[in-house]
């Protein structure tokens, strides 16, 4: 389930990110990233739910909320940006706590198990997560420029997004 979420949050990060470099227009922006907030949103519950892994589907959630609050913005052509960088800088926070979970591996539980493996590969991409949501945070107080925003987004489209999620759907493992 996550991995497809993945793709398809793919879909919002590469119109947004061409959208910040000039081409492209707010509306059918807005409407894409609404479209995959929601999605986000109820593939978070269903990972809660179905899949009983709370743990992935926080990420979602909080992810899937920032990615309604842009489409909204962008939808309302909202002019202070302000309101969507803080709730942008939250997920950092939140996503650099999901990076040192995955870095460490969670903690031991009883007979030496692990609720949370830890994962270096998954570490470096919500370190990835952290750093765009703090350049969106930024982007939104006027201190950082669409342009590097937008190929942030392409790069980590590509590290953060397309690489987990296909390596794991062909593989079965992560790259390191």
């Amino acid at each position: 389930m996550t991995l497809a979420i993945l793709i398809a949050i793919s879909i919002m990060w590469v119109p947004l990110a061409i959208f910040l470099l000039g081409k492209g227009e707010a509306k059918t922006t807005g409407a894409i990233c609404g479209m995959v907030g929601t999605v986000t949103i109820i593939g978070a519950i269903l990972q809660v739910a179905v899949f009983k892994d709370g743990f992935t589907g926080g990420l979602l959630f909080v992810h899937g909320l920032l990615y309604s609050i842009t489409a909204y913005a962008l939808l309302t052509g909202v002019e202070d940006m302000r309101t969507v960088g803080n709730v942008s800088l939250t997920v950092a926070i939140v996503s650099l706590i999901y990076a040192i979970i995955f870095f460490t591996g969670g903690p031991e539980i009883e007979g030496g198990k692990r609720l949370v493996e830890k994962s270096n590969y998954f570490g470096l991409a919500c370190l990835g997560y952290c750093g765009l949501t703090i350049e969106v945070w930024r982007f939104g107080y006027g201190k950082f420029s669409g342009g590097a925003l937008g190929w942030s987004l392409i790069i980590w489209a590509v590290v953060g997004l397309y690489v987990p999620a296909f390596w794991l759907l062909v593989s079965g493992k992560l790259p390191f």
